[in-house]
C-alpha cells in the first residue's frame, strides 16, 4: 500500500511493515460578473487562487502571500503557465470528528504535499492540463546528496518543493498555490452537497468512507472528504470485500474525477447564485496561500482567458511510476515508495509541456562521470563504454557506496547543466531520476547507476522520443557496451492516463 504519512529518521531502521497505516464582501462590477464562471472552474479544478479577486480586494488581501524562490518567469503573455498546486495534509483545519480518522495537528505535524499537481495553462490553445506527481515518488533532494519522498519537500518549504519539481523533473514553475485539502468539505457544504455515482459499495477504515449502497448518492462535505482522502480503499464485489492494491496511485485517479464532478456541479449550482458562490470562495480563502509574485493583474488575465473552460475537457495525467515495497535507504525503512520510469516519464513531461521548457542539449556534451551505485559487477565500465560510443567524454569511472537495494539511477548535475542532464537521460531507460546537487565525483554531470538501467547508443535508439520496443531493446542489449538488469517491482509501470476502475465513484449518469 502506497503512502505513509511520516518520513522515518535515520535511526528508525528495522522492524517496520510496508503496509503500516498512519493517522497520516465586496460588490461585483458588471465585467466581473460576466467572468465569474472562470473563478469557480479555475479555483475548484485548478485550485487557482487568483479568481477570488472577483469578490473584491478584501478577499484577495486575506490570501496569504509566500516568498517562493526559484520560480520561472515568462517573457510574454502567450507563453504557457505552469502552476504548482498543492493540497497540504496539514491537520490544522480539522475538527474533533475529522481528527478521529485523519489525526490531529499534534498527532501528525508539518504540512506535506498530500496532493501535488501541476496545471499547465496554454493561452494560445486555451487548454488546461493537469499532471499529478505521486506523493511517494523517491527523488534527490536539491542541494544535497540524499533522497526522500517528494511530498516531504513541502515540509521544508514551498521553495524546496518548487526546486524539487524543477530540478528533478525539468518542469519550469511560474506560480505556487497551496490549499488545505480538507477545506473541500466546506466547499461541498456551501453547495448543499454534491452527487456522485457509486457502482459498488466501498469503504476505507482510515478515511471513514463507508458507502454501503450503489447508485447516485448525495454526499455532504465530510463524506466528500472521506472520498478524496481514501487511499486504503476496499470495494465489494459479489459479496466479497477486495482491496484496491495501489493505494495513493488509485486515489489520484479518483481525485481527478472528484474535482471534475465538483467543478461541474459548482458551475451548475453556484455560478448563478452569488450567495452560494461567495460562500464557496470564502470557505477557501482562509487556507489559501500563493506566491507573492502572483499579482491581481496576473489572476485577472488568466481568469478572463479561461472563463469558458469546460471541466470535462481538462486532461488529467499522472507521472508513470513503479512500486517498490518496504524500501530501505541508508538504513532507514521508508515503507512503500515509487520509482520513476524512463522513457515514459520524459515522454509524458514533454507532451505535458507541449515543447516548452528546457530542451536536451546534444551539441555540447559535458564530460560525464560514471559511478557504480548498484554493486552490479562492471556496470559503470559497461555504461561508460556505451556513452563513449555515443560521443561522450568520460570524466571518471568508479564506484560509490550502495545505499539501497533496489536502487534508482541518479543523474546529478551542477547548476547550468540541466540540458546536458536531460540529453544524458534520453539515452537510457529504467528507474532514472535527475537531481541538481553537488556531484560525488566533482564532474559537472555524473550518473550513479542503479539496479535497473539500460544504456543505448543513439545509433540504435531514439531515446525518450520513442517508447522502448522489443526490437530497439534487443538491438541495444546485443552490444558489448550495453547493460540491463531487472529490478524487483511488484506491479508493472503505471500509465499516464488511468481510466476509472469498475468500483471507482464517478459522475452520475445524465
Amino acid at each position: 500500500m502506497i503512502g505513509d504519512e511520516r518520513i522515518p529518521s535515520q535511526n528508525e531502521v528495522t522492524g517496520r511493515k510496508s503496509r503500516r497505516h498512519r493517522i497520516r464582501k465586496a460588490k461585483l462590477t458588471l465585467g466581473q460578473k460576466t467572468r465569474r464562471s472562470a473563478l469557480v472552474i479555475l479555483v475548484i479544478i485548478v485550485l487557482l487562487a487568483g479568481g477570488v479577486v472577483y469578490y473584491g480586494f478584501n478577499l484577495y488581501g486575506r490570501i496569504k502571500k509566500l516568498n517562493v524562490s526559484n520560480l520561472s518567469t515568462n517573457t510574454n503573455s502567450l507563453q504557457p503557465i505552469n502552476i504548482l498546486l498543492v493540497g497540504s495534509n496539514s491537520r490544522a483545519a480539522l475538527n474533533g470528528k475529522q481528527a478521529k480518522y485523519f489525526g490531529s495537528a499534534s498527532q501528525v505535524g508539518g504540512a506535506r504535499s498530500d496532493v501535488t499537481m501541476i496545471a499547465h495553462l496554454d493561452p494560445k490553445t486555451l487548454k488546461v492540463t493537469l499532471l499529478s506527481i505521486p506523493r511517494d515518488l523517491f527523488v534527490p533532494i536539491p542541494n544535497s546528496k540524499s533522497s526522500n519522498r517528494v511530498d516531504d519537500a513541502l515540509n521544508v518549504s514551498p521553495s524546496q518543493l518548487v526546486k524539487t519539481v524543477e530540478q528533478d523533473l525539468g518542469i519550469p514553475i511560474q506560480h505556487f498555490v497551496e490549499l488545505n485539502f480538507d477545506t473541500f468539505q466546506q466547499v461541498v457544504q456551501a453547495l448543499g452537497g454534491i452527487k456522485m455515482y457509486f457502482p459498488m459499495p466501498v469503504k476505507d477504515a482510515y478515511s471513514g468512507l463507508n458507502i454501503t449502497t450503489t447508485g447516485c448518492l448525495q454526499l455532504n462535505g465530510f463524506q466528500a472528504l472521506e472520498v478524496v482522502r481514501a487511499r486504503h480503499l476496499y470495494y465489494q464485489q459479489n459479496g466479497v470485500w477486495i482491496e484496491d492494491p495501489l493505494g495513493d496511485l488509485s486515489r489520484i485517479r479518483r481525485d481527478h474525477e472528484f474535482l471534475k464532478v465538483l467543478a461541474t456541479q459548482v458551475k451548475q449550482k453556484g455560478i448563478s447564485n452569488p450567495f452560494t458562490l461567495n460562500s464557496i470562495v470564502s470557505a477557501m480563502v482562509p487556507y489559501l496561500q500563493v506566491d507573492s509574485s502572483f499579482t491581481i493583474s496576473d489572476m485577472l488575465s488568466l481568469a478572463s482567458k479561461f472563463r469558458h473552460i469546460n471541466p470535462s475537457a481538462i486532461s488529467s495525467l499522472t507521472l508513470p511510476v513503479e512500486l517498490v515495497n518496504n524500501y530501505v535507504y541508508k538504513g532507514a525503512n521508508y515503507g512503500d515508495v515509487v520509482f520513476p520510469t524512463e522513457p515514459q516519464d520524459s515522454q509524458v513531461i514533454t507532451s505535458f509541456l507541449n515543447g516548452q521548457g528546457t530542451q536536451p542539449s546534444k551539441s555540447n556534451k559535458a564530460p560525464v562521470a560514471v559511478l557504480n551505485g548498484s554493486g552490479i559487477a562492471n556496470q559503470a565500465t559497461t555504461v561508460a563504454n556505451t556513452l563513449k560510443a555515443d560521443g561522450y567524454k568520460i570524466a571518471e569511472v568508479g564506484n560509490t557506496p550502495v545505499l539501497s537495494t533496489p536502487s534508482e539511477t541518479i543523474i546529478r548535475y551542477e547548476p547550468g547543466f540541466l540540458s546536458e542532464a536531460l540529453a544524458l537521460k534520453s539515452t537510457m531507460s529504467g528507474s532514472i531520476i535527475m537531481g541538481q546537487a553537488p556531484t560525488v565525483s566533482g564532474a559537472k554531470v555524473e550518473i550513479i547507476t542503479g539496479s535497473q538501467l539500460t544504456a543505448y547508443n543513439s545509433a540504435t535508439s531514439t531515446g525518450s522520443g520513442q517508447s522502448p520496443s522489443t526490437t530497439s531493446a534487443s538491438a541495444a542489449t546485443t552490444q558489448a557496451a550495453s547493460t540491463a538488469t531487472t529490478i524487483p517491482i511488484t506491479v508493472a509501470s503505471t500509465t499516464a492516463k488511468n481510466p476509472l476502475k469498475p468500483w471507482d465513484p464517478r459522475a452520475c449518469p445524465a
